[in-house]
């Protein structure tokens, strides 16, 4: 239990940390929300005035941040100048979509993976190790962007997918599992996106960490006794090489959220990533730090879960003081 406060502890000197950068940068930032609005011959300055002290954004950046943080207690999250309205409700639903992508995809990503990983690890050497190297190799150097873009140009030169969006324009009609259905068929394109994205880092790691164990004294000594080939892949060498596997689950999470910002602008996925972009553009400045503290939660909620299964499968993370 030590071992799980202390990594939330940590979690939450984090998110301090990154809401006082957060603010710091975007202090430095030229322009603030109200400098498109001076270029309008039909607002006066009394008016741009008005605005900017209902905004508070004269004042310092001392009492701005701590006036986020009593927002923050009050669950609100600062306020949009854009949307005019507090900044949580934007956040949940954004988050929520993005994590309709992302956990569907993580999952099929490590499903593939694993196994995958481990065939190609069993047969070193082989053409078949070669080819997934390759393979990986080749995936790892495509940028997301040019991925999703080929992606699109595949759903919109055969039509057999929906280019954009999360849901169908009669969605509110249909019944739950047409409604579940039309959600699916909307998630396929970004889902690949990211799966494809983050699958050959994940088959190269688990590769390499059988690979290592594979030719380990203890695994040369149970194949010796005649263990199967495949109960000593997937049970024992598999178990053993776990722990590099389960702080990878961390890393992949982060991975997969940085990717889905831009799979999620270039798809019209309704996610956290095309809001941060607006409210960058429209220089939103508490839906921007919202959507950053919103994507440094989930990220330290993936490394609290690879905490939790390392302080499980590893004994050693019990024994720290």
């Amino acid at each position: 239990m030590r071992y799980l406060t202390r990594r939330v502890a940590h979690g939450l000197l984090v998110l301090i940390g990154v809401s006082l950068l957060s603010f710091l940068f975007i202090s430095l930032a030229p322009g603030d929300f109200l400098n498109e609005m001076k270029l309008d011959p039909r607002i006066s300055r009394d008016m741009l005035d008005a605005m900017r002290d209902r905004y508070g954004l004269d004042q310092p950046l001392p009492l701005k941040y701590a006036h986020w943080v009593q927002s923050v207690f009050r669950g609100e999250l600062g306020f949009s100048f854009a949307y005019n309205t507090p900044v949580a409700p934007l956040l949940w639903l954004r988050a929520r979509n993005t994590l309709v992508l992302t956990v569907p995809a993580t999952i099929v990503a490590w499903v593939i993976a694993v196994p995958l990983g481990a065939w190609c690890a069993s047969r070193r050497g082989r053409w078949v190790d070669g080819v997934c190297a390759g393979t990986t190799t080749a995936l790892l150097v495509v940028p997301e962007l040019l991925l999703a873009l080929a992606l699109l140009l595949v759903a919109v030169r055969t039509g057999y997918f929906p280019v954009g969006g999360m849901k169908s324009a009669g969605f509110a009609d249909l019944g739950v599992w047409q409604k579940l259905r039309d959600l699916a068929v909307h998630m396929i394109l970004p889902g690949t996106a990211l799966i494809l994205v983050n699958l050959p880092l994940l088959v190269r790691h688990v590769r390499s960490s059988l690979r290592e164990v594979l030719v380990a004294p203890f695994i040369q000594a149970t194949h010796a006794r005649g263990v199967p080939p495949g109960r000593l892949l997937f049970r024992d060498a598999l178990r053993a090489a776990s722990n590099p596997l389960v702080t990878l689950l961390g890393l992949s999470i982060a991975t997969l959220l940085s990717t889905s910002l831009v799979i999620e602008a270039v798809m019209s996925w309704p996610g956290l990533g095309p809001l941060l972009l607006e409210a960058i553009a429209a220089r939103d400045l508490y839906v921007v730090i919202g959507a950053v503290m919103c994507s440094t939660v989930l990220l330290l909620a993936g490394n609290l879960v690879a905490d939790a299964l390392l302080y499980l499968t590893d004994p050693r993370s019990r024994t720290e003081l």
